[in-house]
């Protein structure tokens, strides 16, 4: 595989990864948040197991059978402000294979009964809104990825959208995914830091599984 067919494999997940939360944030508002949720994992699904820019390699794919996910749950779906706790404070995250990440912090999100979480930018080409967390079901059997998971990478297409305050974004937990880098250690990602680890369990999102 050239360099160019791995540049135009990537672009193109890209794109239909934008495509997909497109089709999610109207499901939500039009039908349903569970409904988005089910378009959401058949997406993932279609995704993780037939695109040539999957993390699975093609083994992994001939036994993939969709993704590990909880049933929605709509407790774990919150309409958060965004205060300014934080906000400024700056973050280097060092990775394998990109070298240095930078992140400065938008402010923080309060979800009532599981804690705070900062809310961060990327300081690099293209910016972007980025949201990880790790929660207490991380690592366990059964549970999800031991490096935590991803919520919102807007510059990667992952954003739910505005709530209906002025001021507010979706925070559902529902939609929270493994990065690549937990199927492909060849992949760069960064990973959830203090400010980003709730001391409570969010049993809901994708789980983690080896295929």
């Amino acid at each position: 595989m050239t360099l160019l067919t791995t540049a135009l494999d990537t672009a193109d997940w890209r794109k239909s990864v934008f495509k997909l939360y497109g089709q999610v944030r109207r499901s939500a508002a039009e039908d349903s948040p569970e409904a988005a949720h089910a378009l959401w994992r058949a997406g993932r699904d279609h995704l993780l197991g037939t695109h040539p820019a999957s993390p699975l390699d093609d083994a992994a794919k001939e036994r993939f059978a969709g993704v590990a996910m909880a049933d929605y749950d709509p407790s774990y779906r919150f309409e958060a402000a965004v205060s300014d706790e934080g906000a400024g404070e700056v973050r280097d995250v060092e990775t394998g294979t990109d070298g240095t990440v930078p992140f400065q912090r938008l402010g923080s999100v309060v979800l009532p009964g599981l804690g705070q979480l900062a809310l961060w930018r990327l300081q690099s080409y293209g910016g972007g809104i980025f949201l990880p967390l790790r929660d207490t079901t991380a690592g366990r059997d059964g549970g999800t990825y031991g490096g935590g998971r991803y919520l919102l990478d807007t510059i990667k297409g992952a954003h739910l959208g505005e709530g209906r305050q002025p001021g507010s974004i979706v925070i559902d937990l529902n939609f929270c995914y493994n990065a690549s880098c937990a199927y492909d250690e060849a992949w760069a990602c960064p990973l959830p830091g203090p400010e980003n680890r709730l001391d409570a369990d969010v049993p809901v999102g994708e789980l983690y599984r080896t295929y």
